[in-house]
This record gives structure tokens, C-alpha cells and sequence, in this order.
């Protein structure tokens, strides 16, 4: 079974802002964070869009995002 498990974008969103990643700028619902030592990182989903545990190991991989901080 996965760490992960299934969350709403808003969720995540919150996560990433509070392990470092901030808002650098906003197209609709393209948001563009950025955290020293990473590439900037697109973040393309709607609030209340569920995320699966696939797209969420994507995203951590990315973002160094891990379950516990969600």
C-alpha cells in the first residue's frame, strides 16, 4: 500500500507553502512556486480537485514533499 493517500489540491497547496515553496507568480490556476535549491515548480490544479497517491509521488519528487507533511 502507498503512503500517500488521496487529498484535495488546496491541501497540498498549503503543504508546499509550509515546507518553503512560495507563490512567485499566478496564471489562472497556474501557479508557479518557487524554493531555494529547486527548479521553479507549476502547480496546475483547481482548489478542490482530489489528488491521487500517483500525482502526489510526482509531485514529491519534484517538491520534496513526503506524506507526514501533508
Amino acid at each position: 500500500m502507498s503512503d500517500w493517500s488521496s487529498r484535495k489540491a488546496k491541501q497540498v497547496l498549503a503543504a508546499l507553502l509550509r515546507i518553503g515553496w512560495r507563490l512567485k507568480r499566478q496564471s489562472g490556476s497556474h501557479k508557479i512556486l518557487e524554493r531555494s535549491g529547486y527548479p521553479d515548480y507549476v502547480f496546475a490544479f483547481h482548489d478542490g480537485v482530489e489528488i491521487g497517491p500517483v500525482m502526489l509521488k510526482k509531485i514529491a519528487r519534484h517538491t520534496g514533499l513526503k506524506p507526514e507533511d501533508l
